[in-house]
């Protein structure tokens, strides 16, 4: 299920990565840095990716939420059973910061779940995918030059989450995002389990830290959007866990009225 899907959703990330890369790797690139209304930034790369990332997902019947896109009205979107959810590039901050730690985020949901999911480290080569019924996976050396489609990456694909032996607690928290309320709960895992190791990281990867199993838990107490979280949020349910509300048991929600997500907790 959900193979036809998917295999498009890797190839677009894929292509979208190559674009990113070539704007990033750029010594003279003018990221033509400008500010959404939000405040948040957006890049030349923004575009471009999700350019690419449209012509791929136009082929299926599936309408599409996107950051960069102008979205239709509740409404309307309240009738979509099916919806690709896009991030043509989560971490703009890390991009412009030419630390790496941006992903491509392509999801499917399906009456409100993320069904299917695909995160793209293009700078890393690491692709995470997963979708249900299904499991999750990691591949490395993806790369759109290396000429490889959806099946090649699949066979040589590691299933999640992966084996750890160090026995350690590890919390991944925001790079750039470390709030007050994060601190806390922090604070509180030790108190439970001692001896914790924190990751700090960027975007999207985050959650895939916990799908794969190199961190136990990820909150996040300050704002995101759907887009952020969705793609992620596919791949770490296919690996068996969960995003949560702050409560601890309600999992997030997608094209809900607000496409804000309230503070939630992966574990």
């Amino acid at each position: 299920m959900y193979s036809s899907d998917l295999d498009i959703a890797m190839e677009a990330a894929l292509h979208a990565g190559a674009e990113v890369l070539k704007i990033y790797r750029d010594p003279a690139a003018d990221f033509e840095i400008e500010c959404k209304a939000d405040h948040s930034p957006l890049t030349i790369a923004d575009r471009h990716a999700n350019e690419v990332i449209m012509r791929y997902l136009t082929r299926t019947a599936h309408p599409i939420i996107s950051e960069e896109n102008r979205n239709m009205d509740y409404s309307v979107r309240r009738t979509w059973e099916r919806v690709w959810v896009v991030d043509p590039l989560d971490g703009t901050k890390e991009f412009i910061k030419r630390n790496g730690e941006f992903t491509v985020n392509i999801a499917l949901v399906e009456e409100g779940r993320p069904v299917l999911g695909v995160v793209y480290i293009p700078v890393r080569g690491v692709m995470y995918y997963g979708s249900e019924g299904n499991g999750a996976y990691r591949v490395e050396e993806a790369l759109w030059q290396n000429g490889e489609g959806a099946e090649a990456l699949k066979n040589r694909a590691e299933r999640l989450p992966l084996r750890r032996r160090d026995g350690k607690f590890v919390v991944v928290a925001s790079r750039s995002h470390l709030s007050v309320e994060t601190a806390a709960f922090i604070e509180r895992m030790r108190q439970e389990h001692g001896e914790v190791e924190m990751i700090s990281v960027g975007s999207s990867i985050k959650i895939c830290l916990v799908a794969e199993g190199t961190a136990d838990v990820y909150p996040r107490f300050a704002p995101t959007m759907e887009w952020d979280t969705a793609a992620g949020h596919a791949v770490v349910r296919a690996a068996g866990r969960e995003i949560y509300r702050e409560d601890g048991v309600t999992p997030l929600r997608y094209n809900k009225e607000d496409l804000l997500n309230p503070w939630f907790i992966v574990k």
